[in-house]
């Protein structure tokens, strides 16, 4: 039953999340009582060739799946899944970051520091949002209805089950990616913790001495502690190469707390002074200074980061908990 399952998976890709679980059960349960019925009659079961040619009378995925699709006039109902599928694309990808960077900006950007009135700024991400939304948007409806008038109508009707890509389960992982994983976390661990466990730096070469505030033990040591954590994650997926819920929430929470660890970092002003060989002492602590400053400004870029790290590992959450949703229909395509 591979076929019927790639096929049922095509079709859930086109399908709304709400209703996607229900419609292939009930697909799952018409295609095996065609199967059934057309085995009784050959008297054996399918060849993969007559359950292709099964599968060709149900029809395309994206027209099987427009049927279940609410009907548009402007966009047809043969490309309105495709044309749902592009918008959310540019909503993920383009408006969505766009929106966190100027966000961030605008809370932490230059203008706001230089005073200036955070009313204004909003005011002005506001209005940007709504010109490229409304730029983005329109071209791309644009475009589909101009194809859903001049593309031949058959054109969807001439593919093949064979055609189809296999049923990817998002929860494996490699453990040649653990190991790499693993191997990385305990040497970095390793050079921090012998490394950086003083608040006084010595770069020998430029005859460079960093002193650090007396927060610096706090990021060594949550920094290190999660090191210990992520090795950890990284040492039970090549025991168990698979994400499960559990170790999806540890990673979401262990990613989660470094990046707040590293952006209270970048705004700790940790540098607490600079010697530097055959520099005046008013120099080295200017350069002290610059340093703190620029680690600041780097705060939003941090954040933006730490957002996007967040919501990866949101969505694999989120992934999963649909995975165990739709094992009881997967388990029905694999009898």
């Amino acid at each position: 039953m591979e076929l019927v399952d790639r096929y049922l998976h095509a079709i859930e890709f086109w399908l709304p999340n709400q209703q996607k679980h229900d419609i292939a059960a009930e697909l799952s349960e018409e295609i095996h009582a065609q199967v059934e019925e057309q085995a009784a009659v050959l008297g054996r079961p399918l060849k993969r060739e007559e359950m292709e040619a099964l599968l060709k009378r149900f029809g395309a995925p994206l027209t099987v799946a427009q049927r279940y699709l609410p009907q548009e006039s402007l966009i047809g109902p043969t490309l309105f899944p495709i044309y749902r599928f592009v918008v959310k694309i540019i909503a993920l990808w383009l408006l969505g970051p766009w929106l966190l960077v100027g966000i961030v900006l605008t809370l932490y950007g230059p203008s706001h520091e230089a005073g200036g009135s955070i009313w204004a700024a909003v005011a002005h991400l506001w209005g940007s949002l709504w010109s490229m939304a409304f730029l983005s948007y329109g071209v791309v409806t644009l475009v589909f209805a101009v194809l859903e008038r001049v593309l031949p109508k058959p054109l969807l009707e001439d593919w093949s089950p064979r055609k189809l890509p296999p049923v990817r389960d998002r929860s494996r992982v490699s453990r040649l990616t653990s190991g790499f994983e693993l191997g990385i976390t305990l040497f970095g661990a390793v050079w921090w913790a012998e490394n950086m466990n003083s608040p006084i730096l010595w770069w020998n070469a430029l005859h460079v001495r960093i002193a650090l505030s007396p927060a610096w033990g706090y990021f060594f040591w949550g920094f290190l502690a999660l090191a210990a954590l992520a090795a950890a994650l990284s040492a039970a997926k090549l025991i168990q190469p698979a994400w499960t819920l559990r170790s999806a929430t540890a990673r979401l929470l262990v990613d989660g707390a470094g990046s707040v660890l590293f952006c209270w970092l970048l705004r700790a002003h940790v540098v607490a002074g600079v010697m530097i060989a055959g520099v005046p002492a008013e120099r080295a602590a200017e350069i002290a200074s610059a340093v703190n400053f620029w680690m600041a400004r780097m705060f939003p870029f941090g954040a933006i980061v730490g957002v996007v790290t967040v919501c990866v590992n949101g969505i694999r959450i989120y992934r999963l908990r649909s995975g165990s949703r739709s094992d009881g229909f997967r388990h029905l395509t694999e009898e």
